[in-house]
């Protein structure tokens, strides 16, 4: 039996889209990663973590690749029915979250689906830092690199000050109530949302940002599929410490 005492842990993971930066015949998510697909090793890396009690994933309508995948069958994932953009496929993933019980003061983890490369520190810290937050946050890195504003027509305008100006990456954590209005709201009044904290900013809400690892790249294009094969086969032949 679930213990309602205190506030859950739950995650939503969009996966509706295309992907079409990748030029390849099926979406990103499905691409093979180290013998796995990408939603695989991002679904392993949210299952993994015993805090979690459980998954909803939005998929598209037509996906015929889902049920052929082994994590389809999982009693720990649910699916929902993905929308036309990222913020329906997160609200209707929210919405089956309350069909399966879930609270609105319950916590809900938002991740990219081709985002495989989380850690299990990344989702401890989120947790620890944030669990007692009264308006929840996301998971982004300080920029390295000097930014630049542009015109319209690719010439610089001003340099602008990076020492203000985080990466956000996902997990992304809010209260299921909170951020259900908030995408609500934002898509009634026709905002551009691009990713949840940006709907609770809209909302009236500040996010607090935590820091994480670099590496907990989206993929977006070829080669970070390349660099992110890479860097895994670079990992299983490092020599084994010595004591």
């Amino acid at each position: 039996m679930i213990n309602t005492s205190l506030p859950l842990f739950w995650a939503v993971i969009p996966a509706a889209g295309i992907g079409s930066r990748m030029r390849a015949d099926r979406p990103k998510q499905y691409l093979d990663l180290a013998g796995r697909t990408v939603i695989e090793h991002t679904l392993s890396a949210l299952l993994d973590h015993t805090s979690l009690q459980g998954i909803v994933v939005s998929l598209a309508v037509d996906d015929r690749w889902w049920p052929g995948l082994v994590c389809a069958t999982d009693n720990r994932i649910t699916r929902a029915t993905g929308g036309k953009e990222r913020a329906d496929s997160v609200l209707n993933g929210l919405m089956r979250l309350e069909a399966c019980g879930a609270s609105d003061l319950d916590w809900v983890l938002v991740h990219d689906a081709a985002r495989p490369n989380l850690a299990q520190s990344d989702i401890d810290r989120l947790l620890q830092e944030l669990a007692d937050d009264e308006v929840g946050g996301l998971l982004a890195i300080p920029v390295k690199d000097t930014l630049k504003r542009v015109d319209p027509y690719g010439r610089v305008e001003v340099t602008v000050d990076r020492s203000v100006i985080w990466q956000a990456y996902t997990p992304q954590m809010f209260r299921l109530g909170h951020l259900r209005q908030a995408l609500s709201d934002a898509l009634a009044a026709g905002v551009m949302i691009t990713d949840e904290a940006s709907a609770m900013e809209w909302a009236g809400y500040r996010p607090r940002v935590i820091e994480g690892r670099s590496d907990n790249i989206k993929i977006t294009r070829p080669e970070d599929l390349v660099w992110l094969t890479q860097l895994w086969h670079e990992r299983r032949h490092e020599p084994t410490p010595t004591t």
